[in-house]
């Protein structure tokens, strides 16, 4: 594939197969997490997308070895976001259901206004502060007594893990708004991935030891989209999306991820698709973009799936 930019009709449908592998990407990790531990899920996966996206750098002539100045950065997405924010979230789906998971790791972007105003003292303009109320009412529709049943603790806990992944996501993307790049974003993309996935796999087996996994085609098959497909190769075309794309269409264009997610898990799943998860979707995206349409400099959109690359800076990321 060309590295220059793509006629807008070619890059809209190449943004739309990313966003279908991202919504897809949340009933594989179902799927994992019901067959292997998802510690270990977690590191395979990110060993898998370490080995590709090492293929990839070095057939775009890509490959560097990190500065000095890139290693906070490197380190930030490895923890936070490759780490921290895929186990959370595969520990979370093994109690929560996919519609209702994406839902709350789509949640975000509205911790991100709040956080960089206390650590980058960015303004929260009246539109924003708009689209965190109307978030966070979402968030409150979908824990309502009515729709949500709180004496199920699994349901607390595995919910509770989902928002925390999203703090920790959001944690990252404040980070890499305020980090000064010294390399190209991309050029990171396979060192991250080769830390989470020394982290993962070291933390794996002194928790677990080795695992005992009964393989089957599925099996591989689904480690091997999420790590090749899902991760790599996803975040390699993203690269060229926004080199097509004006920033605020792949901006609005990644929401559809979610709604993708919920479509996929109801049909592949048979996941009921509630009006409260509706009504709560909607307000949670429709939160976001009014946050993202405001007149100051827009927030950083989550730009990848579970396991998820880095949200790329603002110069670069929608």
């Amino acid at each position: 594939m060309s590295e220059y930019p793509l006629s807008r009709r070619t890059a809209l449908l190449l943004f739309a197969v990313v966003v279908t592998m991202w919504g897809l990407n949340w009933t594989l990790t179902k799927f994992l997490v019901q067959h292997i531990s998802p510690l270990w899920s977690v590191a395979i996966r990110a060993v898998i997308a370490a080995l590709a996206l090492a293929a990839i750098t070095l057939a775009r002539r890509q490959f560097i070895v990190p500065r000095r100045g890139d290693m906070p950065v490197i380190v930030s997405v490895a923890v936070l976001h490759m780490g921290l924010f895929s186990v959370l979230v595969a520990f979370g789906l093994q109690f929560v259901p996919v519609g209702r998971s994406i839902v709350l790791g789509y949640t975000t972007p509205l911790w991100v206004a709040p956080a960089a105003w206390l650590l980058l003292r960015e303004p929260v303009p009246r539109e924003r502060l708009a689209g965190i109320v109307l978030g966070l009412a979402g968030i409150a529709v979908m824990f309502n007594p009515s729709a949500f049943d709180w004496s199920n603790g699994n349901a607390l806990i595995g919910s509770g893990l989902l928002l925390l992944a999203a703090l920790c996501w959001a944690a990252n993307i404040v980070y890499v708004r305020g980090h000064r790049w010294i390399s190209e974003p991309f050029q990171l993309v396979f060192w991250q991935a080769l830390l989470a996935s020394v982290l993962l796999t070291v933390l794996a087996l002194m928790r677990e030891g080795v695992p005992a996994i009964a393989w089957t085609r599925e099996l591989v098959g689904a480690l091997l989209f999420g790590g090749i497909f899902g991760t790599a190769l996803a975040h390699w075309a993203m690269v060229i999306i926004n080199r097509s794309l004006p920033a605020t269409i792949t901006s609005l264009g990644l929401l559809a991820t979610p709604v993708m997610g919920v479509a996929i898990s109801a049909l592949v799943l048979g996941e009921a698709i509630e009006l409260s998860l509706i009504a709560s979707m909607a307000m949670i995206l429709g939160g976001i973009v009014v946050g993202t349409m405001s007149r100051r400099k827009p927030d950083v959109v989550p730009t990848t799936q579970p396991i998820p690359v880095a949200a790329r800076p603002s110069r670069q990321s929608p």
